[in-house]
């Protein structure tokens, strides 16, 4: 499993367009790389510890608790990483 986590809070426009790339790129993902990939969001209007870390950064994604960007999502960088970390389609 790889978990992709998205930082943003309510009301956030590069919130919003950061989560259309997350949700674009896994949904464009080979299926069984896509099943592997658990999507979590958090906020940080709701969680303290996240606001005092991240809220000047979001969105903020994070592969596997790794910061993989901040501001803006490259769609192209955000497949690659997904791919990489995929346990099963690393080479042995």
């Amino acid at each position: 499993m790889t978990t992709l986590t998205l930082i943003g809070k309510p009301d956030c426009h590069l919130c919003d367009v950061a989560e259309q790339i997350v949700e674009t790129v896994v949904a464009d993902l080979p299926g069984d790389i896509a099943d592997r990939v658990v999507l979590e969001q958090a906020s940080i209007a709701e969680d303290p510890a996240l606001f005092e870390r991240w809220w000047e950064k979001i969105p903020v994604v994070l592969i596997d608790g790794e910061l993989h960007a901040h501001w803006r999502v490259s769609a192209d960088r955000l497949r690659a990483a997904l791919l990489a970390a995929d346990p099963e389609g690393a080479p042995a």
